[in-house]
């Protein structure tokens, strides 16, 4: 893969340039984005751009904006001041995870791992399961049979009393109801005459009532998709939105923890990703559908009859989205604590669904999605999930 880096001198340029080297890359380019331009890339047959982002970067872009919508060229963001930082066993992740971009595969354990998973295998224990290596064979299964004869005597399994009788399930004859004790036995003609009083009076005083046709306020039940991001996850964010189709029609509320509160030029990056207006939430501010909106950490949300707002930090984001109508994607980076409110959403009929572990460069929150059953997928299937949930 030919591959044109744009970053400004200095230290995340030089460990980038060392991280497409680790990663198999051929580096055609290396250019500072605030004094090159589009056509340089394109002039070195550059198939591949990584760009270092910085302040002085973004507004640069521009320039780029042709370049980096093309389909045809792989685009990778990375910020530069965590490249910068990046060393050790994050480093070597972050170059398997750019070997996985730029040669499109999946693959991002690090070597030996495949050979370990493939190689072991559960054994109950007294405490419970732990790991054992398989046993070797040539083909002959009567080693295998044996061993798994001999671990089937240390499952667990429900200890029952095989002597007792088994439930009869017709139930038991039921019972001859008791008769209903009435009392003292009354007089029928002096019964049917209070009956006809009370009936009388019951109609007299419905004839009395007015009904009022009040109008009802219009309820909007319409939800929102709410992406939750962090480290890692500007890239899967552009992905996501980039792989919507253009006219969907839900609001996308994307929150992206931020290092400077920089969510203004995050604004800017969101709309070279997608043809959708993306706008910085204001408190008081309606949501729309077809309509992305970038949120700063201290806004929430509000529901009314009248839909969905934004509202202060004391409106919580989960708690207002119409479950049944919404959706909760995590993101590389994302908080584990939401994971619990995200579940309860999805028992409520959200869609619930995270990127991935393996295409996450931080999938602690991923994870934990996917081990209690949410659906996981790259950034572009899950658009699809979005975009099949909500036909445009």
């Amino acid at each position: 893969m030919r591959v044109a880096l744009l970053a400004r001198p200095g230290a995340a340029c030089e460990r980038l340039q060392a991280a497409l080297q680790e990663a198999g890359a051929q580096l055609v380019l290396v250019a500072d984005p605030t004094q090159g331009a589009a056509v340089d890339v394109a002039a070195a047959g550059a198939q591949a751009v990584l760009v270092a982002l910085e302040p002085s970067v973004e507004e640069a872009l521009d320039r780029y904006e042709a370049l980096l919508a093309d389909p045809a060229v792989t685009v990778i963001f990375d910020e530069a001041e965590l490249a910068a930082q990046r060393d050790g066993w994050d480093a070597a992740r972050w170059v398997r995870h750019l070997a996985a971009k730029l040669h499109r595969h999946g693959d991002v354990l690090p070597p030996g791992a495949e050979a370990v998973a493939e190689d072991v295998d559960l054994q109950p224990q007294p405490g419970g399961l732990s790991l054992y290596r398989r046993p070797e064979s040539d083909g002959d299964l009567s080693a295998i049979a044996g061993e798994a004869e001999t671990l089937a005597v240390a499952v667990p399994r429900d200890q029952l009393d095989s002597t007792a009788a088994a439930p009869d399930r017709a139930g038991p004859a039921a019972a001859p109801a008791p008769p209903l004790d009435l009392g003292e036995p009354a007089d029928d003609h002096l019964a049917r005459d209070r009956f006809q009083r009370d009936l009388d009076e019951l109609q007299q005083r419905i004839a009395g009532m007015e009904l009022v046709d009040a109008p009802r306020p219009r309820v909007n039940r319409d939800g929102a998709v709410l992406v939750l991001a962090g480290i890692g996850g500007p890239d899967a964010v552009r992905q996501l939105l980039g792989s919507l189709p253009e006219g969907f029609p839900r609001p996308v509320l994307i929150q992206q923890r931020l290092d400077g509160a920089r969510h203004d030029k995050l604004v800017r990056q969101m709309q070279r990703a997608t043809a959708m207006p993306v706008h910085l939430a204001v408190a008081g501010e309606a949501l729309q559908r077809g309509h992305v909106y970038v949120l700063p950490a201290e806004l929430g949300l509000i529901a009314d009859d009248a839909g969905l707002r934004f509202g202060d930090a004391g409106a919580d984001l989960l708690a207002q989205l119409p479950a049944a109508d919404s959706a909760v994607i995590l993101l590389s980076g994302s908080d584990p604590a939401v994971v619990d409110a995200a579940m309860t959403h999805a028992a409520r009929g959200a869609l619930v669904a995270g990127q991935s572990p393996d295409g996450c460069y931080d999938a602690v929150a991923a994870q934990a999605l996917a081990a209690r059953g949410a659906e996981a997928g790259a950034p572009a299937e899950l658009a699809r999930k979005l975009a099949a949930r909500w036909p445009a």
